[in-house]
C-alpha cells in the first residue's frame, strides 16, 4: 500500500495541487494540503482497503481544501467581528514599566509589613497569601476571629499609610 501511495501521489501530486489551487487561491496552501492529502490518505489506507487509490486522493484533496476555506471564512467573520474589541483587551504580559512599579509597590509593602507585630504578619500572610477565613486563621493561632479582623485592620491600614507616605495612589 505504501509503495503504491506513493507512487500514485509523486504521478498525481500536481494534479492534485491545481484542484486544490482552484478552491484555495493560493499556491502555498494547496501545495501543503497536498502534503495534507497524502498523510491522510496514508493513515486512512491502514484502517481500511482503498480500491481507487487516485481518486480518494483527489476527493481527499477537494474535502480538505473546501474545509481550509470554511475555517477561513468563520476566522474572518469572528475576527471582523471583534476587530474593534482587540484595542480594549488587555496584554497577556505586563509592560516593563508595569513590572518595575508593582516589584516597587510589593518592596514598599514588604518594609511596611516588616514593620509590624509577628502575628499580625502571620494573620496578613494567612489571610492574603494562603487564602483563608478569619475563622481558619483565629483556630490555628488560638485567638479570637475579632482578633484575627484587628490585625488585619491594623495591617491594611498600616500598609495604606506606608504607600501613601510616598505618594503611591
Amino acid at each position: 500500500m505504501d509503495a503504491a501511495l506513493t507512487g500514485i501521489f509523486l504521478a498525481r501530486r500536481e494534479s492534485l495541487i491545481a484542484t486544490v489551487l482552484r478552491i484555495v487561491g493560493d499556491r502555498q496552501i494547496a501545495e501543503d494540503l497536498a502534503q495534507e492529502t497524502y498523510i491522510r490518505v496514508h493513515h486512512a489506507g491502514k484502517q481500511a482497503e482503498i480500491e481507487n487509490l487516485d481518486a480518494f486522493l483527489h476527493q481527499t484533496a477537494r474535502n480538505l481544501a473546501r474545509d481550509h476555506l470554511r475555517r477561513r471564512t468563520v476566522r474572518g467573520h469572528l475576527e471582523a467581528g471583534r476587530s474593534a474589541d482587540l484595542s480594549s483587551v488587555a496584554a497577556e504580559m505586563p509592560s516593563n514599566e508595569d513590572l518595575i512599579a508593582a516589584r516597587q509597590h510589593l518592596g514598599r509593602l514588604s518594609v511596611a509589613l516588616s514593620g509590624l507585630p509577628p502575628r499580625v504578619q502571620s494573620v496578613v500572610i494567612m489571610a492574603r497569601l494562603e487564602n483563608l477565613s478569619n475563622r481558619a486563621i483565629a483556630e490555628r493561632l488560638g485567638v479570637s476571629e475579632r482578633t484575627v479582623f484587628n490585625d488585619l485592620k491594623l495591617a491594611m491600614g498600616h500598609c495604606r499609610d506606608a504607600l501613601a507616605r510616598v505618594g503611591w495612589p
